[in-house]
């Protein structure tokens, strides 16, 4: 049975991408900050799944997530680098304390399970996905933490792709616009507190001149995670796939000219 860790695999995503794994033939292992979350996703899952919670930003926690996946299923087929968090300020107003801290999650947390797992995959030809964002491309407003962290790890697949490449190991990576997820949500219902909305209608704000005019499930990055893990994307690799509705192909000077 094949093997995939999935990090961040509580909520949103990560729960998603696990369902998705799953049902494609593979046994997950999650890790997530809190218990809770990861332990109902995992008992949905029964026996295609086991917990290993803990902080991915600590080498310990990377470093048992593949003993997990080694010891029930004999080593790690893929990786889903996907345990993210979202605060952050202009520069100007960050603290070193909160920078480091997005980082270590969201990047340093991504090389330390992609380090650990490297024997493995190399030994069984895996693949990694990396869940990164549109704004690993764009800038948020006030967002430096956060967007820097996302660019960096786009940067982490490709370098992967590069250097494992030649052993048989594809890495890449996605980049999400708005996704209906808990963090989202978070997000959007400060939007609706600034401009006097509500949540439906921040999502409605953020979306009215993406394409397809409205936010993603988690199951829609889901199932372009599995596909990029899958067979059937054998020669995809090294790259970084937007998967936000079209957003990334609109000029936004030229959004006053919309109908």
């Amino acid at each position: 049975m094949r093997a995939a860790i999935v990090t961040g695999g509580g909520t949103g995503i990560g729960a998603a991408t696990a369902r998705a794994l799953v049902a494609d033939g593979y046994g997950v292992v999650l890790s997530g900050r809190r218990p809770e979350p990861i332990a109902d996703v995992a008992g949905e899952l029964a026996d295609a799944a086991t917990v290993v919670s803990g902080d991915v930003g600590d080498p310990a926690t990377a470093e048992a997530l593949v003993a997990a996946a080694c010891e029930r299923w004999g080593g790690v087929d893929a990786v889903v680098l996907n345990a993210g968090v979202g605060e952050s300020l202009p520069v100007g107003e960050e603290t070193v304390e909160r920078w480091e801290s997005v980082l270590r999650t969201n990047l340093t947390g991504a090389f330390l399970v992609a380090r650990a797992a490297m024997p493995s995959l190399v030994e069984r030809r895996g693949a990694v996905v990396a869940v990164a964002s549109t704004n690993a491309m764009r800038a948020g407003p006030g967002w430096a933490a956060y967007c820097t962290s996302k660019a960096g790890l786009v940067m982490l697949a490709q370098t992967i792709a590069n250097d494992y490449g030649p052993q048989g190991v594809r890495a890449n990576a996605v980049c999400p616009g708005w996704v209906r997820t808990p963090m989202a949500d978070d997000d959007m219902d400060q939007l609706a507190r600034l401009r006097g909305v509500t949540r439906d209608d921040a999502f409605r704000l953020t979306h009215e001149h993406v394409p397809l005019r409205r936010p993603a499930a988690p199951e829609e990055i889901a199932s372009v995670i599995a596909f990029l893990l899958s067979d059937r994307a054998s020669y995809v690799n090294g790259a970084a796939i937007p998967v936000d509705g079209g957003s990334m192909v609109v000029d936004v000077s030229a959004t006053a000219w919309a109908q």
